[in-house]
């Protein structure tokens, strides 16, 4: 499997834009802050941070949001790289390194299959940066195809 890092994405800057999107995150229930950063082939970067609810199963996750600000706003195109980074308020990217979800894994995977890519994503933490491809966070996928 390739390896390399995504073609227009420095991984050291976008993991930075996921940081800066952690510091906008509405938390005030886990004080737990995670930001995500999109790179897409076209060189543009969406970011977002998750967002918590009373009701606490209404929760957005942060690679969420980003998706959902990139479709909303009709981007379309390669999704090549994606960052994550998370963890106690004044503290993000301290601990272990986050990594998405389940249901941000398959989000991710919407929107790869979009541009028939299979990004990078890096999750941050401490020292470590965790570095693998979508594919390996969510094998066997259930995507567009599936529905054909």
């Amino acid at each position: 499997m390739d390896r390399s890092p995504a073609m227009n994405h420095d991984r050291d800057t976008l993991i930075a834009a996921a940081r800066a999107a952690a510091s906008k995150a509405y938390a005030p229930y886990s004080n737990f802050h995670v930001g995500a950063a999109l790179g897409f082939a076209d060189g543009s970067v969406v970011t977002g941070a998750n967002v918590e609810n009373a009701s606490y199963g209404l929760a957005l996750c942060a690679e969420t949001v980003a998706a959902g600000k990139a479709l909303s706003e009709d981007w379309c195109g390669v999704l090549e790289a994606v960052a994550v980074i998370g963890g106690q308020a004044g503290a993000v990217g301290l601990g272990d390194p986050v990594t998405p979800c389940g249901r941000c894994r398959q989000v991710l995977n919407e929107i790869a299959a979009l541009g028939g890519s299979d990004p990078v994503v890096w999750c941050a933490g401490g020292d470590t940066v965790l570095e693998m491809r979508l594919s390996e966070l969510l094998p066997h996928a259930f995507g567009p195809q599936s529905l054909a």
